[in-house]
C-alpha cells in the first residue's frame, strides 16, 4: 500500500512542481516587461488619497454574505470543506499547487482516516470482497484499499485532471431558490463545472477521475472483483457519494444558522 501511495504522491508533486514553475515563468517574464510596467504603473502624488482596510480585509469574508450562504472550512468542525465557495463570492482561479495542496487535505486531513476506517468496517460486515477475509486481518486488507481509492481519486479529480481540462472542481453554491431547484443544481455539479473562464462545461475531470480512479482499483483488488458489473457498481457510488457531497454542502448553512442556531 505505502509503494503505490508513494507513487501516486510522487508523480502528482512532479506534475505539480513543473506546472507551478511553469506559470512562475510566465509570471517572471510579464514583471519584466518594460511596456507592462509602463501602462500599469499608476503615479503617486500627495494629494492621491490613501486606500483604508475595508470590513471583508479584516474580517476575511465579504460583509455583504449573510451568515446563511457563508461555507465553512469545517462541518461542524470534522468535514474539511475546502472545496466549497459561499453563494455570491467570486474568488480567484486556483493555481496548480493551491488544487494540489486542496487535494492533499482532504486526503490526510484526521477525518479521512475516520471516514475510511467507518466505510471498511461496512464493507467488510456486508462481506463486499470475501476473499479479503475476516476479523482484524480482513479488516486491515478493506482499509488500505479503500484509502487508496480515496486517495487517488482525490489527487485525479480535484488537481491532475482540472489543470489539464483547465476546469475549476471547487463547488459553487447557490443559496438560493427553492428545496428542489438548490439540490438538483447541487446534485448536478459532479456533470457540470466552470471552466477558467467562467462558462459551464462538462465535468470531464469528475467523471474520467473517478473512472480512472476505479481503473487502477483492479491492480490490488482481488481477480473476481474485477468484473465490469463489480467496477461499475464501485464508480456508481463513487459519483453519488459526490453528488451527496454536494447537497450537504449547499444546504449546511441554512441547516447551521436555521435549525442548529450556531455560525455554519
Amino acid at each position: 500500500m505505502l509503494t503505490r501511495l508513494a507513487a501516486i504522491l510522487f508523480a502528482c508533486s512532479g506534475f505539480m512542481g513543473f506546472l507551478t514553475s511553469a506559470s512562475a515563468a510566465q509570471q517572471t517574464e510579464s514583471s519584466t516587461d518594460p511596456a507592462r510596467a509602463v501602462l500599469t504603473a499608476k503615479p503617486e502624488t500627495a494629494d492621491s488619497p490613501k486606500p483604508e482596510p475595508d470590513a471583508a480585509s479584516t474580517a476575511g469574508v465579504a460583509p455583504s454574505i449573510p451568515l446563511s450562504k457563508q461555507q465553512p472550512k469545517r462541518i461542524l468542525g470534522i468535514m474539511p470543506n475546502y472545496r466549497a465557495v459561499s453563494a455570491g463570492e467570486i474568488p480567484p482561479l486556483p493555481t496548480p499547487k493551491q488544487a494540489f495542496m486542496i487535494a492533499t487535505k482532504n486526503s490526510f486531513d484526521y477525518s479521512s482516516f475516520v471516514f475510511v476506517g467507518v466505510t471498511s468496517a461496512l464493507a467488510e460486515w456486508s462481506n463486499a470482497h470475501p476473499k479479503l477475509g475476516e476479523g482484524m486481518a480482513g479488516y486491515g486488507r478493506y482499509y488500505w484499499r479503500g484509502y487508496l481509492d480515496k486517495t487517488d481519486g482525490n489527487y485525479l479529480v480535484i488537481f491532475a485532471l482540472p489543470t489539464v481540462f483547465h476546469q475549476d472542481e471547487r463547488y459553487f453554491a447557490k443559496g438560493e431558490g427553492g428545496f428542489w431547484k438548490r439540490g438538483i443544481y447541487a446534485a448536478s455539479r459532479i456533470l457540470i463545472t466552470p471552466d477558467y473562464h467562467g462558462n459551464n462545461s462538462f465535468n470531464a475531470s469528475e467523471v474520467l477521475g473517478r473512472g480512472i480512479a476505479q481503473g487502477i482499483s483492479i491492480s490490488y483488488y482481488p481477480s473476481s472483483d474485477r468484473t465490469a458489473g463489480a467496477l461499475a457498481t464501485k464508480y456508481g457510488w463513487a459519483m453519488g457519494r459526490d453528488a451527496l457531497t454536494n447537497v450537504f454542502r449547499e444546504f449546511w448553512p441554512d441547516i447551521a444558522t436555521r435549525v442548529l442556531h450556531r455560525h455554519p
